[in-house]
């Protein structure tokens, strides 16, 4: 095993394979190879993938692994190698182009320690069959605003951060004994990847937590607290009931008269009925981004998973109620949702 030598110790610049649109502007999506094998074996997916107009680009690892290439060996050499690649990146296209992470294995882990040292240069991330590296930053609510489409092959630390910590909305995939890319994930990714551009396309990439704590007027105190521990049973039907009192909803529902209201499409569940919100094991509705965000980071709620893909960006799943306390700072939460449903589009 040999590593080129140059600038940074690695090689001056990738080997690239490409694939769609040469436009500089066109979202970019950059695919990264499993350890052993090299951008041939990834830019094979790109005509099973969304045709555009959408750039993609296999880039080749920089360590000579026999007949393939790695990306780092065990750990070591991972910053350096992501330094290499943010190179690289920087001399593609426009700096503002939305670019998605797609990973394999080795690369996954790659794509998924990129996401997390700089959220904010990514529109998505697909992970496939990897593992996150242990020393990069996995604080709470980081990926808020990025979806990410997640293949496994069990439960386990990176399972359990990305869906329940980390902020990003996750469409988890299950692959037990999951080793190499089959047909239907392949399939299933360009799904994802098809929705994904399409709501780039139609409301520009998601804004990100900017790190001030928005006030919250229906909230006792103006503030979200930290969610904290509690005892006690969900207290679900005392919430129903609160949020069924909230002025203008049809008797018996949770649907808003959208001939009376005037709010913006992404404050409802259902924009052509007026759902505002859904009761069963959690609370589902939608914020203001910066409002969920804060929810998220406080850790009263996890993103729906198609937040951003599919659905708007504030799309959230509002843990219940455990004591009177959080019973009022859900009811506050829902109180939210309900105020920004029934102000006036701008």
């Amino acid at each position: 095993m040999t590593t080129p030598t140059g600038a940074a110790g690695l090689g001056a610049a990738p080997v690239v394979a490409r694939w769609g649109t040469g436009h500089p502007s066109a979202p970019l999506v950059v695919t990264l190879h499993g350890g052993g094998a090299s951008e041939a074996s990834m830019i094979e997916l790109a005509p099973w993938l969304p045709p555009g107009p959408v750039a993609y680009a296999a880039v080749r690892g920089p360590i000579e692994d026999g007949s393939g290439f790695r990306w780092f060996v065990d750990g070591a050499g991972l910053a350096t190698t992501m330094r290499w690649f943010l190179d690289w990146l920087d001399t593609e296209g426009d700096p503002a182009r939305p670019v998605i992470l797609l990973g394999f294995a080795d690369g996954a882990a790659l794509a998924g320690a990129l996401l997390l040292a700089e959220p904010e240069r990514w529109a998505g991330g697909v992970l496939l069959h990897g593992e996150l590296p242990a020393d990069v930053p996995a604080d709470r609510a980081r990926l808020s605003g990025i979806p990410v489409f997640l293949a496994h092959d069990g439960d386990g630390p990176t399972h359990d951060y990305l869906v329940s910590r980390s902020g990003a909305p996750v469409r988890a995939e299950s692959v037990p004994g999951g080793d190499r890319l089959d047909g239907r994930i392949v399939g299933e990714v360009g799904t994802w990847l098809t929705e994904r551009l399409d709501f780039l396309r139609r409301h520009g990439e998601n804004p990100l937590a900017d790190g001030d704590e928005p006030g919250w007027p229906t909230v006792p105190g103006g503030r979200l607290p930290d969610r904290g521990t509690a005892d006690g049973a969900p207290r679900r039907d005392e919430l129903l009931a609160r949020i069924s009192s909230l002025e203008g909803l049809r008797p018996g529902t949770l649907t808003l008269d959208r001939s009376t209201t005037s709010g913006p499409d992404e404050a409802f569940l259902d924009p052509a009925t007026g759902e505002l919100a859904r009761v069963d094991d959690v609370l589902h509705l939608a914020l203001p981004t910066a409002l969920a965000y804060d929810a998220l980071a406080k850790g009263w709620a996890v993103p729906d998973p198609l937040a951003g893909v599919r659905v708007a960006a504030g799309r959230v799943r509002v843990f219940l109620p455990r004591d009177a306390a959080e019973l009022d700072v859900v009811t506050g939460v829902a109180a939210a949702a309900h105020g920004n449903a029934c102000t006036p589009a701008p």
